[in-house]
């Protein structure tokens, strides 16, 4: 399973010197003003509401985001999370990547009743099905199915469920 990305070549300069010709400067500047907010704010119900409303996410009921979450700031609308999830302290969710000879885009979507665990790192173009679990410190760098429990650097399958979600 690889990643869903769109790649876009650049011919000159590394990538991230195109940034603002990829992204719209004042875009940035509002998501990371409202992302920054977002990380420190206690109340889940606020932080999901300017994840919806400012952002233009897709973040499901009683889902849980913690506290110091990094969402990406160039694409955040490129980020679904499903119903009654919850993101773990300090994770980052990239819709993006800005690499020397190209740049790459990529949805980020999590499933419903998903457990990510603190200190994790989301690339772009993943899918994590309903009921995964991704345990604390894991880079998610391809797709994990339903109801399987993955953790570590590389990331490895560590149990399967044949539970229904």
């Amino acid at each position: 399973m690889s990643r869903n990305t769109e790649r876009y070549p650049v011919k000159t300069a590394n990538s991230l010197w195109h940034i603002y010709q990829t992204v719209p400067f004042w875009k940035v500047v509002k998501n990371f003003i409202v992302i920054q907010i977002s990380r420190y704010m206690p109340f889940l119900h606020v932080k999901n509401w300017l994840y919806r409303k400012l952002l233009r996410m897709n973040v499901g009921e009683e889902t849980a985001v913690a506290l110091m979450v990094m969402m990406d700031i160039m694409f955040p609308e490129r980020i679904t999370i499903g119903r009654n999830s919850i993101i773990g302290y300090n994770t980052t969710i990239l819709a993006h990547e800005y690499l020397i000879e190209e740049y790459r885009l990529g949805d980020v979507i999590i499933g419903d009743n998903v457990m990510i665990g603190a200190n994790t790192t989301i690339l772009p173009g993943v899918t994590i099905g309903d009921g995964a679990v991704i345990s604390a410190g894991t880079l998610v760098h391809k797709d994990v199915p339903a109801g399987t429990f993955v953790g570590g650097n590389p990331m490895q399958t560590i149990r399967t469920s044949n539970k229904e979600y």
